[in-house]
């Protein structure tokens, strides 16, 4: 069978309108989605396919939640020990990445913990240190920053796009061991996922991008590209763990067909993997306002209130 005909047996899953809504309330806050997801008090009855996914997607708010809880725990730990805390996040186009990241950073103090998400280096970045433009991105004690992708972009689109050579190549893979050494021998703790996808469900996911009006603009010419190299992608992934994959900076993998399961088991590895505790806190008492017998306010202009609409 040639390429094209497989290619046509993966143009639209059975329940490929169905999927699409599911990845367009997907896109929404979970309690949105919660709301969204209740029983239609009119329909006659639920099948059992959809009485389960209800089932599973209450458990999985249920989880969501007590996981942000302990990341919050976690975050003021860094803070308290002045911890460092680098998480990379790689893995094909729409395999999830940011998803996650977005669910671990919700609840979270943004000038604690913060996403770095580089986008093609310039013409300056160019004629630098490969590793130069992500050193500034690093965190200082007490802080979590969350790469989406990374310095390991050299190993994967720039490899596979034909945006570096050879020689800059076998330079990045002889040299990235030595500068997450130097990283980890400052004192950050590196954490590296990739998030694994299959074939089918990356075809789907792309599809649904089409589909949906919010997520359209994450489907980019080079995302489109990266379909078509799919084989040269598999390739350059396994080539780059088998000599980026050590005992002290390995990678974890994540299957990431299930969204919604892959942000669970994701976030609770990464909560294993901090020595974390719960820090205490003093009470919180709400001073009393300071009174003044002169104090006056003043009545805002009409002019300058936002339309009340809503």
């Amino acid at each position: 069978m040639g390429q094209s005909e497989s290619e046509e047996q993966l143009e639209l899953p059975p329940n490929f309108l169905s999927s699409v809504r599911d990845e367009f309330i997907d896109h929404l806050d979970e309690e949105i989605e919660l709301y969204a997801m209740e029983p239609d008090e009119d329909s006659e009855s639920q099948t059992s396919s959809t009485e389960a996914i209800r089932a599973f997607r209450k458990v999985y708010f249920k989880e969501l939640h007590r996981l942000q809880k302990e990341l919050v725990k976690l975050q003021d730990w860094v803070v308290a020990t002045g911890h460092k805390l680098v998480v990379v996040f790689e893995g094909r186009d729409s395999a999830g990445k940011g998803g996650v990241i977005s669910r671990i950073t919700q609840r979270l103090n943004p000038r604690v913990c913060r996403v770095a998400a580089l986008p093609a280096p310039s013409d300056r970045e160019k004629s630098q240190w490969y590793f130069q433009r992500y050193t500034s991105h690093l965190p200082s004690a007490g802080e979590i920053v969350l790469f989406d992708r990374s310095w390991y972009n050299r190993a994967g689109v720039e490899r596979v796009m034909g945006f570096c050579t050879d020689e800059e190549l076998e330079e990045f893979f002889r040299t990235v061991g030595s500068f997450e050494d130097m990283l980890m021998g400052s004192g950050v703790q590196l954490i590296k996922y990739w998030f694994s996808l299959s074939d089918l469900e990356q075809v789907y996911r792309f599809k649904a991008r089409i589909h949906d009006p919010l997520k359209r603009w994450k489907l980019s010419p080079m995302d489109l590209e990266s379909r078509r190299r799919w084989e040269d992608y598999t390739l350059a992934k396994e080539d780059m763990f088998r000599r980026t994959h050590t005992d002290r900076s390995p990678w974890w993998v994540v299957p990431a067909d299930n969204k919604k399961k892959a942000r669970l088991n994701c976030i609770n590895h990464l909560l294993g993997m901090v020595p974390y505790e719960e820090v205490e806190h003093k009470q919180v008492k709400l001073p009393p306002r300071r009174r003044h017998d002169d104090y006056k306010r003043h009545p805002v202009p009409q002019d300058v209130i936002v339309p009340q609409k809503y």
